[in-house]
């Protein structure tokens, strides 16, 4: 899971849990594959087993991992489709709407916001 960082703003466990939803995002976690065990993650990042559990628990409730018994945790195969509509939902009715208002705000328009694009990067 790579080096983490935690911060004041929001429950570990919470945090692990979004660092295991980016990590299905990017693709470092697909269908199928078994997530490190809930005694790994406590003793490498230094974690209470209760948290890891309760991050893992949150996981499988939203049916993104399902528990096999006595094999661990794994990815379900619908896991990237709903965290990408998911995720996409969240963005379009709480991220975009805040972009919008700054585009409107400093009175950019479609050319001015696509000129990168066209550009390659430079201005």
């Amino acid at each position: 899971m790579a080096d983490i960082q935690w911060s004041d703003g929001a429950p570990i466990y919470r945090q692990l849990k979004e660092r295991v939803i980016a990590m299905m995002l990017d693709g470092v976690l697909r269908p199928g594959d078994a997530l490190p065990s809930v005694r790994q993650v406590a003793a490498d990042y230094q974690l209470n087993p209760i948290t890891v559990s309760r991050a893992y628990q949150e996981l499988a409730d939203e049916a993104l991992v399902e528990k096999r018994r006595g094999l661990g945790m794994f990815v379900t195969e619908e896991a990237s489709r709903k965290l990408l509509s998911n995720e996409r939902e969240r963005f379009l009715n709480e991220e975009w709407p805040l972009v919008l208002e700054r585009i409107q705000r400093l009175g950019l328009d479609l050319d001015d916001l696509t000129r990168p694009l066209r550009t390659g990067g430079a201005e």
